[in-house]
């Protein structure tokens, strides 16, 4: 990936790599439009594709378009906020990038794993240019219960969701439930000084995964990218 305004080339790495303004990414950018955790680029036998994180109101787009999630070609410009970046060494497929990655059916979940990922989400779902997912602190002080439950429900959900072990876990469950619907912002409604907002679901937002994955449903996310999900390992040329 070669950073325009700078002309600095940086190779992938093998699987995933981050992308933003933060410290610990593997690819800074040094832009105030860009979020501390702004993308993924992930990397999948030939193919490459972006992953937006959905927690940053300047988004991520390829070749001017707006996505969530799309396959790279050779030469795509990938803006995260107005920080250009064209990508190069990719092996050519046969892929269309304006084809839907199929996901993965949303499983089945518990009443309390769902109140669980409604106040992961909720500081994701505000109007902040940024904000990180909530901590299990922070979800056991909303939901009134211990630290170790809430840590507990974590690892299951992300068993559910199948959520690789490493850095940004609690940052990637949180994208993919947002990204499939099944938890979304509702308009303001005003809540009496020293008044807690009820947990109940359907107060937050959250739905089935069966209404989520309808078509046409309020708060249905479409065009989360394109290509297979996982293709066979091959050996490729190096990307960057």
């Amino acid at each position: 990936m070669r950073i325009e305004d700078s002309g600095l080339v940086v190779p992938l790495r093998p699987d995933v790599t981050t992308v933003g303004r933060g410290r610990g990414v593997d690819i800074r950018l040094d832009d105030p439009s860009v979020s501390r955790l702004h993308a993924e680029i992930v990397r999948r036998g030939p193919y490459v594709y972006v992953v937006d994180m959905g927690l940053s109101r300047n988004g991520t787009r390829v070749n001017g378009r707006p996505i969530a999630r799309r396959v790279l070609e050779d030469g795509d410009v990938v803006s995260f906020g107005t920080a250009r970046c064209r990508m190069g060494g990719i092996p050519r497929e046969e892929v269309d990038p304006d084809v839907e990655l199929r996901r993965a059916v949303a499983p089945e979940l518990t009443r309390r794993e769902v109140d669980v990922l409604t106040s992961l989400c909720r500081p994701a779902l505000s109007d902040e240019a940024f904000v990180a997912p909530a901590t299990a602190r922070e979800i056991a002080s909303d939901l009134v219960v211990t630290e170790a439950a809430v840590k507990q429900h974590l690892l299951r959900l992300y068993q559910k969701f199948r959520i690789p072990e490493g850095a940004n876990r609690r940052t990637r469950l949180a994208n993919e439930v947002i990204a499939m619907g099944l938890v979304r912002p509702l308009p303001p409604v005003h809540v009496p000084q020293q008044s807690r907002p009820p947990m109940d679901g359907r107060t937050t937002g959250v739905r089935s995964p069966a209404e989520a994955r309808r078509p046409g449903a309020p708060g249905h996310v479409p065009g989360h990218v394109t290509g297979p999900g996982r293709a066979p390992s091959t050996a490729g040329r190096r990307a960057s």
